[in-house]
């Protein structure tokens, strides 16, 4: 991060002193310096449509103050927008006037009560009548930091981005208002929302490295789950059909504008539906979360060069094979693989590289080879389906083809947004393809998932069809706002410390 330089710090640490000699002089004012409450009329952003002489009771930031002489103009701002209030001297009387002039700063928060009054530039604003000190900013504002522009200040402030950046205020009243149109499109289509464990003594779900920690009380070493998959579907067979989770999950992963350690993630499970199913559920929810949102289906994106796109979300989506795809992109026919030597050998033949390729198993090194030839091209909402068996541990095998399961991923821009597959359901299988990942692991895949007996168990008591589901929230509201980096839409990233 760019550091603030000498003089700008020196600078901020004599404001933090002037400011609090002020706070001082409040106190011995009688103001009290940290009120309990304040009770608000209006927000500020409804000040333009109200009637002149209305009386409001108004809080916030002060963002701006200009002093006139006998009037001074403020503008205060929360979460909604700003308003503007003055200040006139024969409204507010000599003393409150004064104590406002000279012992407020930028960054403070009042509370105002007055009427509505238009000024001769025609801007509705708030005529201060009384006011109320609530709260001293002891440090200044983020304009007076030049490091406030450095992205990763803003990432590790968030708050103070906040406060500077109106598109910030609104990229994450999207992402509240996006997460519950979802629940709500749940409901309306009859599904129940579940909350299952973070900690586990597996990592299963997914191909990832997960984080390990110890539980003392048990004295049991434990993992953060890498998905919510299994107990999900250890819920349909006690009996749920239509089930969802939004939550987080925890891969021990490297960092990239698509990926990061802890993220929001949406996984849902039916019985009796297949991964066809899932297809058009995922595009009616879409479409219902546009409509909701309204907001175009045509959104502009850059892509990994930074080429700007218009990409289009109209249902329904192009579909296409992914083992065609990766062997005709690739020049490499992957279903002919059975030894992930040969497979890299070849890999490496053609130039392909990836990083700890000497260490990846067959799947991995597949998946691999698919994101650095196919993914990087896709741009529009793609269905991509017909994925090799080897590739999804927990999914069903395919009716007309053994070699493959019932899976679809959903791609946007490059990104992978959703990934669903009809079911595994026969534990028999199950327990084979545990066999074959669990060797992966032993030769130092560690993104093979892990063997899971008590699954197995759950499985052999009998399981229904099923298909489940599961979407990167951060990464759907990344590219639905047009931004470049989930950190972007995440409040809080995790970040290596100062």
């Amino acid at each position: 991060m760019a550091e603030i330089p000498a003089d700008d710090l020196k600078t901020a640490l004599g404001e933090r002193e002037n400011r609090l000699s002020k706070l001082g002089k409040l106190v011995e004012q009688g103001v009290q310096p940290h009120p309990a409450r304040y009770d608000r009329s209006h927000e500020l952003k409804q000040l333009p449509a109200l009637e002149l002489g209305t009386p409001v009771q108004l809080a916030g930031r002060i963002v701006r103050f200009r002093e006139m002489g006998k009037i001074s103009f403020a503008h205060l701002q929360d979460f909604g927008g700003q308003g503007q209030i003055i200040f006139q001297k024969d409204q507010v009387g000599e003393v409150e006037y004064k104590k406002a002039i000279k012992l407020l700063d930028l960054g403070d928060f009042v509370g105002v009560k007055g009427e509505v009054y238009k000024t001769k530039t025609g801007e509705m604003s708030c005529m201060v009548k009384e006011w109320t000190f609530l709260g001293k900013a002891l440090l200044p504002m983020p304009e007076k930091f030049k490091g406030l522009r450095d992205p990763e200040t803003l990432y590790r402030k968030r708050y103070l981005d906040l406060i500077a950046n109106a598109a910030t205020r609104e990229r994450f009243l999207f992402r509240s208002k996006f997460i519950r149109a979802l629940r709500e499109f749940y409901w309306r289509e009859g599904f129940l929302e579940v909350e299952t464990p973070s900690l586990m003594h597996k990592a299963t779900g997914a191909a990832a490295r997960p984080y390990f920690t110890h539980n003392n009380a048990l004295d049991i070493d434990v993992v953060l789950r890498i998905s919510h998959e299994l107990p999900l579907k250890e819920l349909i067979v006690g009996g749920f059909e239509k089930i969802f989770e939004i939550g987080k999950a925890f891969r021990n992963e490297g960092h990239d504008p698509s990926h990061l350690p802890e993220h929001t993630h949406l996984e849902h499970y039916a019985a009796y539906w297949s991964f066809e199913d899932n297809i058009t559920f995922t595009e009616r929810m879409f479409d219902f979360i546009f409509e909701q949102a309204g907001i175009s289906k045509q959104v502009p994106l850059k892509d990994r060069e930074g080429n700007e796109h218009i990409v289009d979300f109209t249902t329904p989506w192009k579909r296409v094979d992914f083992i065609d795809l990766v062997s005709r992109e690739s020049g490499l026919d992957i279903m002919s693989y059975e030894d992930a030597d040969v497979l890299r050998r070849d890999c490496k033949a053609k130039g392909y590289q990836f990083e700890d390729m000497d260490k990846m198993g067959l799947t991995t090194l597949i998946d691999n080879l698919y994101k650095k030839i196919s993914r990087p091209k896709i741009i529009n909402p793609t269905i991509l389906y017909h994925y090799p068996k080897i590739m999804q541990p927990l999914a069903r095998v395919n009716d007309q083809d053994a070699r493959t399961v019932d899976q679809f991923q959903m791609l946007v821009n490059g990104w992978e947004v959703v990934k669903a597959y009809s079911e595994l359901v026969d534990p028999i299988d199950q327990r084979q393809r545990f066999a074959e990942q669990a060797q992966a692991r032993a030769g130092g895949d560690g993104e093979a998932m892990e063997y899971d007996e008590d699954f197995l168990t759950a499985m052999e008591h009998g399981m229904p069809p099923i298909s489940g589901w599961g979407m990167g929230i951060d990464r759907v509201i990344c590219l639905l706002t047009g931004c470049d980096n989930v950190r972007d839409v995440v409040l809080f990233p995790l970040m290596k410390p100062e």
